[in-house]
């Protein structure tokens, strides 16, 4: 699942590469303020109001499964990523090594 965060009109104009975030996600969902026209989130997008203190779920977004492929590839990515951050956050010299 993906959630775009719009905070304004100009700023879900100005922005147009969500729509290529629907191929790495299962759903895709638009976070927007109370006073956001809802009408301009397309209908297979999810939709969630938000304030400061939380959110609500206003609709969900259709999904649109990975390939299996794509799902294993992004997955084994996001592992790596997340090894590689924890194992500097652990050794922080490590990565000087690394190199030799």
């Amino acid at each position: 699942m993906i959630v775009e965060i719009k905070t304004s009109v100009a700023d879900f104009r100005a922005d147009r590469k969500w729509v290529t975030y629907r191929d790495f996600a299962d759903r895709l969902y638009f976070a927007v303020p109370d006073h956001f026209p809802r009408a301009l989130i397309p209908e297979e997008c999810g939709l969630m109001v938000a304030d400061p203190f939380g959110a609500a779920l206003l609709r969900d977004g259709r999904a649109t499964p990975l390939s299996p492929g794509r799902r294993r590839a992004l997955t084994l990515r996001f592992a790596r990523l997340a090894a590689a951050r924890l194992r500097r956050h652990l050794d922080p010299e490590a990565h000087r090594l690394d190199g030799l």
